[in-house]
């Protein structure tokens, strides 16, 4: 037998308090629960469900000041920071080095002296065919 739910007035969609959704959200986490089945269990599009968990995550959907808690098996991100970029290093004037790069594929670069960070790049980036290693 199919249930059918009658919206009347102007209001053509239903409205789903924090509590509801939290419970729908926590019900869809359960360990081997199913998106789908919990959404239509509940008579829902699972993607509104898939929505309201994405708020759970993110602090957007609580009951409380707190953000709902992450299962273990769910990827999370880790804090970064970026630093500053770091001045090259350049060897002292008078001074002569030498850098010798051999490749995988055979070929092999020597440079001494005064190198120039873009003409490097440039070569590198030729014998490696622009594949980054």
């Amino acid at each position: 037998m199919t249930t059918v739910t009658v919206l009347s007035g102007p209001e053509r969609r239903r409205r789903w308090t924090s509590a509801e959704k939290l419970r729908i959200v926590v019900e869809s986490l359960a360990p081997g629960a199913s998106v789908v089945e919990v959404a239509r269990r509940h008579d829902v599009h699972r993607n509104l469900v898939t929505a309201w968990r994405r708020q759970a995550r993110t602090g957007v959907l609580a009951c409380g000041p707190e953000p709902m808690q992450q299962q273990d098996d769910e990827v999370r991100f880790a804090a970064v920071s970026i630093a500053p970029d770091r001045q090259p290093l350049t060897a002292p004037s008078g001074s002569c080095g030498a850098i010798e790069i051999e490749f995988a594929a055979g070929a092999r670069m020597r440079i001494t002296g005064a190198i120039d960070v873009a003409t490097l790049t440039a070569v590198v980036a030729a014998l490696t065919d622009g594949r980054p290693r």
